[in-house]
């Protein structure tokens, strides 16, 4: 395999944050925590959710089956990279070109409304199309829109999807089977996700505190993010990935952190980079109990405690399948824009001695010169874990 550098040349990003790049990374630097407001769309009790602002993409124009909030997610994401896609893509052959998605949720939610219609009138809608719904649909749509006939999947890992969407496109490069690869993540806001977490006992009675000793699960959030893939140089590369699978629990993570500490030392490994070459570390830090007292400890072992780190879920929630690519976005914008402060760990930052040292970014200890190297981490169920590495390129 070849082991020569893949960049991420493009990022096409929509949270709860904004639908640019500029919004984006401005909100990243504010401790503003409105992005994740209060709802009872999703659940018979009031949740905190980070929701997409309105307008989305309007998918009027297409068939039945690829209209779903997912895709009008992914479609506003698709837009931003379209020039560039097109530009890179334009002399090479389709089948030659793949798409790689993390999804969690697909089209559920319009399943949803089909069964509530089906509940009361005895029927399905008449515009009803099982396909929006298939876990395979986002990487198929994207696929028509741009053309791409190579490798086409979408990854289903929940809370791994979307970044291991990225280190799939990596490989698919470096083996020689694609030469551009449209990754990422894409997942919409459903009743199943808010009220199947709630009945884990996962989800927050307000806006998510990661790290902090008052934390009590997670806000579910929605959003895409997609990268043009290539080996054609530009200002970021994916320099390093790790993955694994210590299969602790079905939903509780090794509470020791064995997996995540083998994702991190392999990603490491994989960049040929040693801790104290990593920047900023990007935690997965969902604010519920168990992952972040596992990953406090994970992290502490691997880097120790003075390395500056965030959970950015207290912005935008957690994306879920798109996790993953959202936040790996984050590092892009980071890296691309180089800006003079990192992402603040939003929460109330009250300590928990329970757990291992970190240095959490705060307003205090946020700014920084130059961005180099930035980790981002992903745990999900069944301990399925990937920890990347995205580096501003050499010149």
């Amino acid at each position: 395999m070849d082991t020569s550098p893949v960049y991420l040349n493009q990022l096409g990003l929509v949270c709860s944050l904004g639908h640019s790049h500029d919004e984006v990374l401005q909100a990243l630097s504010s401790d503003n925590r409105e992005s994740l407001s209060a709802t009872t769309d999703y659940s018979s009790k009031t949740v905190y959710v980070g929701q997409v602002a309105e307008p989305l993409a309007s998918l009027d124009d297409q068939p039945a089956h690829i209209q779903s909030r997912n895709n009008q997610l992914l479609k506003m994401a698709y837009a931003q990279v379209e020039a560039e896609f097109n530009k890179l893509s334009q002399d090479i052959p389709a089948d030659r070109i793949g798409v790689v998605l993390g999804s969690s949720t697909s089209g559920i939610a319009e399943g949803e409304k089909a069964i509530k219609y089906w509940v009361e009138n005895e029927q399905l809608p008449a515009d009803f199309d099982y396909r929006r719904q298939e876990i395979s649909a986002p990487a198929i749509t994207l696929a028509q829109w741009s053309g791409a006939k190579g490798p086409c999947y979408t990854i289903s890992t929940a809370c791994s999807s979307g970044a291991k969407a990225l280190a799939s496109a990596r490989r698919l490069i470096q083996s020689g089977l694609c030469d551009v690869v449209l990754a990422g993540g894409v997942d919409s806001l459903a009743g199943l996700t808010v009220n199947g977490f709630d009945a884990l006992d996962s989800v927050s009675a307000g806006r998510c505190n990661p790290f902090s000793a008052n934390r009590d699960g997670i806000n579910i959030g929605e959003g895409c993010g997609l990268f043009v893939v290539s080996r054609e140089p530009s200002k970021v590369c994916l320099s390093g990935a790790g993955e694994s699978s210590d299969a602790h629990h079905i939903s509780a993570p090794h509470p020791d952190g064995a997996g995540a500490v083998a994702a991190m030392q392999k990603a490491l490994t994989n960049a040929a980079l040693q801790p104290a070459d990593i920047d900023y570390i990007n935690l997965h830090g969902t604010a519920t109990e168990q992952n972040d007292r596992m990953e406090s400890r994970a992290v502490n072992q691997v880097f120790g405690s003075d390395t500056p780190c965030s959970s950015t879920k207290g912005y935008t929630g957690h994306t879920l399948g798109a996790a993953g690519a959202i936040e790996a976005g984050f590092a892009w914008l980071l890296l691309q824009y180089q800006p003079n402060q990192l992402p603040l760990n939003l929460s109330d930052m009250i300590a928990d001695d329970e757990l291992s040292p970190l240095m959490l970014v705060t307003q205090q200890n946020s700014q920084t010169d130059k961005l180099k190297h930035i980790q981002s981490n992903s745990f999900a169920f069944g301990g399925n874990n990937i920890s990347l590495i995205l580096s501003e390129a050499q010149s």
